[in-house]
């Protein structure tokens, strides 16, 4: 379904809707439930607003990203920096990006995708989300559950992991 007329760069993709199937799926089966049992399909609908209403917010804030980053990085800094021939930085950006980002995690697949069109790493996009397990708000709690030291250790060795997965795709991808 991923339309457009661009050559996997970015430039020249038109636009697409890549949900289609996906909602009329769901459509049909509210429309289901809506004629067999119609307080549970408007008690459905209304949860679905308020999830809705909880998510905009953050979808807007990823849309305003995409938009700085389609502003202020052209192609050419953005693969220079998390490309191919990007080094030991793009790792610690991917890392860090990781550990201060938030939110529902499905939320940032439209900015990383279109990272990854113009250039960006699967690796460091494996190491982005590894790293995301990291949770800075919460770690002055699991330090007064758990202590210090095994916060220190497990956040260590959850960092490790990520670049370590992050390696294993890049292994993985120069064997095919």
């Amino acid at each position: 379904m991923k339309g457009g007329t661009g050559t996997g760069n970015g430039v020249g993709k038109g636009f697409s809707f890549r949900g289609t199937y996906l909602l009329v799926v769901v459509a049909g089966i509210y429309l289901l439930l809506l004629i067999m049992n119609r307080s549970v399909a408007l008690a459905a609908l209304v949860q679905s607003r308020n999830v809705l209403c909880k998510i905009i917010p953050i979808i807007t804030v990823i849309i305003f990203f995409t938009a700085l980053i389609n502003y202020f990085l052209p192609p050419g800094r953005i693969v220079r920096h998390l490309g191919r021939e990007s080094g030991i930085i793009a790792w610690i950006w991917s890392l860090f990006a990781g550990l201060i980002s938030h939110g529902p995690m499905y939320i940032w697949f439209p900015l990383l995708e279109e990272l990854r069109e113009r250039g960006m790493r699967d690796a460091l996009i494996v190491v982005f989300f590894a790293a995301r397990t990291v949770k800075i708000p919460l770690l002055p709690m699991m330090i007064d559950y758990f202590g210090w030291r095994f916060t220190l250790v497990l956040s260590f060795y959850i960092l490790v992991g990520a670049v370590a997965q992050g390696c294993l795709l890049e292994f993985l991808e120069k064997r095919d």
